[in-house]
């Protein structure tokens, strides 16, 4: 297999941009007679303007030669072998090539497939050639070298790269099957270089996206984060419904969306994509809990109002039973971690509690420590759902920032009020 060899006047990489413990990986390798590149992601980031939030590296050493060489190396990862350099809280990792495997002979712990194609096991090595066909997309076969600074095309990557095409390496049917996550990598990357899906590279998803569901749901949990919480969460969203990707990831949320897509779901997960990604760009913080908290809560009161009538239940009995339903079925697609769930719980019950304000109740709630969180969502309900809703969400905000007077009599009022309407 050829490749493009691009001289250093004809691209725009430079090393003062390359992380200069990525260089010293490279250098060392290059010494003891290794073959090293830097490769994938920070190549293409660079090439777009961008700065590399990581800096991968491939080679023709073993894991264990690797290891040898640094001794600030660790093994990991039984499905990929990989060597992790470590330099304080700056990781270099350090592929070796992959080969092909139809040519696996000699060779031990190589790979392993399932049923369905999906590889379980991938540690065949071989050349940068096969290297380069193993890799996902056309713009992440990019290889540079140290030695004489040129960048290695094997796959036509820099073209499809400079006219915004993500375009799967191979037989997209059978790439999508040996790992059914590069169908939303394909989507993550679209959204995120606001870049065109090639036609035979989206063809396949729509009916692939059930695959999905052989992911490990630890996995998809990360997966989800880079999807929603990059700064593109909203154009990603979009694309996973477009592509019947979503309903894979949230099977409970896809169940109540509307024929119209003019729903209180619909808009609230648009709104709370929008908030996050307007947090992102202002670097504030965002938390999953709060995000997953707006996905879930038209899904949590409509089947609660469904298991009251069908059981008998008071509504809070049904609602604490839904919300432990729904977090227990929804982790078996995306495990979400107990630590973001117990948030997403309070944030639930503190929407019903934020109703009764009377005597201590209003003090006590404002207390709370996901207080904040709650009165965002609450917030964002009043926006859609309007009536007495914004009132509620409109007493809070003016109850939260009064001083402890103000406080006070906002209370008695509210007590003055609804005594007149007891004795109406």
């Amino acid at each position: 297999m050829g490749y493009v060899s691009i001289p250093r006047n004809e691209h725009t990489i430079s090393r003062k941009e390359i992380s200069e413990n990525a260089l010293k990986v490279l250098h060392r390798l290059n010494k003891q007679g290794y073959e090293a590149y830097l490769v994938g992601g920070c190549i293409r980031d660079l090439i777009l303007g961008k700065t590399p939030k990581d800096f991968d590296i491939t080679t023709n050493a073993t894991p264990e030669q690797i290891q040898k060489l640094f001794r600030n190396c660790r093994l990991v990862g039984r499905r990929f072998r990989l060597a992790h350099i470590m330099f304080g809280k700056e990781i270099i990792e350090v592929a070796t090539f992959r080969g092909d495997h139809a040519s696996q002979e000699g060779q031990t712990n190589i790979s392993k497939r399932s049923q369905s194609g999906m590889l379980l096991r991938d540690n065949v090595y071989g050349t940068i050639e096969q290297d380069a066909i193993r890799r996902d997309f056309t713009m992440n076969a990019l290889y540079y070298s140290i030695n004489d600074f040129t960048l290695r095309d094997y796959c036509g990557g820099l073209k499809d790269l400079q006219k915004g095409i993500i375009r799967l390496i191979g037989d997209p049917q059978t790439r999508y099957r040996e790992d059914p996550v590069r169908m939303l990598r394909t989507v993550r990357f679209a959204a995120k270089l606001n870049m065109a899906i090639e036609p035979a590279t989206a063809e396949p998803i729509k009916y692939l996206a059930p695959l999905l569901k052989n992911i490990p749901s630890a996995r998809l949990f990360d997966e989800s984060l880079k999807l929603l919480q990059a700064g593109n969460g909203y154009k990603t969203y979009e694309l996973l419904r477009e592509y019947c990707l979503f309903e894979q990831l949230f099977p409970i949320i896809g169940r109540f969306f509307t024929n119209n897509q003019n729903g209180y779901l619909e808009k609230i997960i648009a709104q709370a994509l929008k908030n996050t990604d307007y947090r992102i760009a202002n670097n504030k913080r965002v938390n999953p809990a709060f995000l997953f908290a707006a996905f879930f809560w038209y899904p949590i009161i409509e089947q609660t109002q469904a298991t009251c009538v069908e059981s008998g239940l008071p509504f809070h009995d049904s609602f604490s039973m839904t919300i432990n339903e729904v977090l227990s079925e929804q982790c078996k697609n995306i495990a979400i971690p107990r630590r973001f769930t117990s948030t997403m719980g309070d944030i639930w019950r503190l929407q019903l509690r934020m109703k009764k304000r009377e005597g201590k109740r209003a003090f006590v709630i404002l207390e709370h420590p996901k207080f904040r969180a709650a009165y965002d969502l609450l917030e964002m309900r009043a926006s859609i759902e309007k009536g007495e809703l914004l009132e509620l969400a409109k007493w809070w905000d003016e109850f939260q920032y009064s001083s402890v007077e103000k406080r006070i009599l906002m209370v008695k009022q509210l007590n003055k009020i609804n005594k007149r309407k007891v004795k109406r």
